[in-house]
């Protein structure tokens, strides 16, 4: 009987055991699953194709493969925006939150691996007689020394895969928020200088129609010494230099402005940046293919942070289930205990523990479920910030799509208004001096011809700022510089 009775809780402890592993086999089974809703199918809320495209532009070079290096020609600007993605502020903050991200991430990877450790302590107490069974005071001492598991959560339920997956798409989004901080500094640096360079060529057409100006009320205020010239002509070449001089002394306020502007945009001082510099188109930008609406879904930086942003807020939404499922947590050590120091690792000393925790809440006031709203509800906001997003994509881009077609014209119409202007100054300036005009038309032409040369220069500048405004809102260079959102880093390679 004796041997009987032994049998059964052998055999009992046995049969658990085995319960016990095949129900820690299907819970892990199981976990290999995902308790995240399947992603979110946003359609992208944008036509099929560009409205108004010519068909000449698929021709172009896209702007994703473009750097910004061959893009932007001019060498004083490849150098002020080398300078600025040293030194720009906003940048260096960009930089710095996708390291914070980075590290978030790998703090949180850490999560699904047991975290080992040396442990070692030492204890020695006195315990009076009134509190021993034996009435003597007894001196006692305990020391230890083990290697020791922390309390590591079995992720049965994909909980910490779940808050892994969240912060790795929250550092790729901000990775792709730092590539698109350093294409908008790129098109504002750009940007800039093409206004210093209109300002430059604008305060040179002024100061020549000053010279011109200055040189003709000389003449006629000679001509009127000599009685050749009356008064009211000598007022009104007067009335042409002084509208010349305000007018340069305007764009020469305009032209320090700007300069300020942009050495603060640049974040460090951007050396000499000569006048007159050259203002031609060829030599500043290249043309550019603006594809298909859908390719603005790989390219935008923008876009791709979003939608990492959007599948960080759907792993989000995995962890916040698994919290309704039991958590299971080992703690443990093994190592050597002894009432004595030196015989901590005497034979026979050797000492381990094995802790295994259940935990599963009944009741916390609804805080889990909360949680899980509160997880849904950001999904939500994720989409519509997604889509809003793509939204802002396609009007850039078709704005500046517009502003290049219809910029080019108003270039090309302006151009003519300056010929057509020149020439009436010429011959309103022969009728006056064969007798056949009063000055006063030669006044209305000198003034009409010193505004169609602003004009010009004012439309081959908001030309040139159509194709940088184009170039940034087709994700200009970010082909293999911006991960897309499909694309995450394998945990060995996010951990370096």
């Amino acid at each position: 009987m004796a041997e009987h009775a032994t049998a059964i809780p052998n055999a009992s402890r046995t049969r658990l055991r085995h319960g016990v592993a095949a129900g820690l086999l299907t819970a892990a089974l199981a976990g290999c699953g995902t308790l995240a809703p399947r992603p979110a199918e946003v359609a992208p809320p944008i036509p099929a194709d560009w409205i108004g495209l010519a068909e000449a532009d698929a021709a172009a070079t896209p702007a994703a493969v473009v750097g910004w290096e061959a893009y932007f020609r001019d060498p004083l600007l490849q150098r002020l925006i080398r300078i600025t993605l040293d030194n720009n502020r906003d940048l260096r903050i960009a930089a710095l939150r996708a390291e914070e991200a980075r590290a978030a991430f790998r703090i949180q990877r850490s999560e699904q691996f047991p975290a080992l450790g040396v442990n070692a302590q030492g204890a020695r107490a006195r315990v009076p007689g009134g509190l021993n069974a034996s009435g003597v005071s007894v001196v006692g001492g305990e020391y230890r020394a083990e290697v020791g598991l922390s309390s590591w959560e079995l992720d049965l339920w994909g909980r910490v895969h779940h808050l892994k997956t969240s912060a790795l798409e929250q550092w790729l989004a901000s990775e792709a928020g730092r590539h698109a901080v350093e294409l908008a500094l790129v098109a504002q640096v750009a940007d800039g200088y093409l206004g210093l360079r209109e300002l430059d060529e604008r305060v040179a057409l002024a100061r020549r129609t000053v010279d011109t100006r200055a040189e003709s009320f000389r003449i006629f205020s000679r001509r009127f010494e000599v009685g050749a010239a009356s008064k009211l002509e000598l007022t009104q070449v007067q009335t042409l230099l002084t509208q010349a001089q305000a007018l340069l002394a305007q764009l020469e306020l305009a032209r320090a402005q700007q300069a300020h502007a942009l050495g603060q945009l640049v974040g460090a001082h951007p050396g000499p940046l000569p006048e007159a510099a050259p203002f031609d188109e060829a030599l500043v930008l290249s043309e550019l293919s603006p594809a298909l609406p859908s390719d603005l879904l790989i390219a935008r930086p923008d876009i791709i942070a979003a939608e990492h942003r959007l599948r960080a807020a759907n792993a989000n939404i995995g962890a916040a289930r698994a919290a309704f499922f039991p958590r299971i947590a080992l703690t443990g050590g093994w190592g050597s205990a002894s009432a004595e120091l030196d015989g901590l690792f005497d034979s026979g000393s050797r000492a381990w523990t094995f802790a295994p925790v259940l935990s599963l809440p009944i009741f916390d006031g609804g805080r889990r479920r909360a949680n899980l709203a509160l997880s849904e509800v950001r999904e939500d906001i994720a989409v519509a910030e997604y889509e809003k997003s793509i939204q802002t994509a396609f009007r850039e881009v078709a704005d500046a799509l517009a502003a290049r077609r219809w910029l080019g014209e108003q270039r090309d119409v302006q151009r003519v208004a300056l010929d057509a202007a020149a020439e009436r100054a010429r011959l309103a300036q022969l009728r006056y001096d064969h007798g056949s005009a009063a000055y006063l038309e030669v006044l209305d032409a000198q003034r009409d011809l010193l505004a169609a040369e602003q004009q010009l220069v004012q439309a081959r500048r908001a030309l040139l700022s159509s194709q940088v405004a184009l170039y940034a809102a087709l994700g200009g260079g970010s082909a293999g510089r911006v991960p897309a959102a499909t694309d995450s880093p394998s945990d060995s390679n996010s951990a370096r």
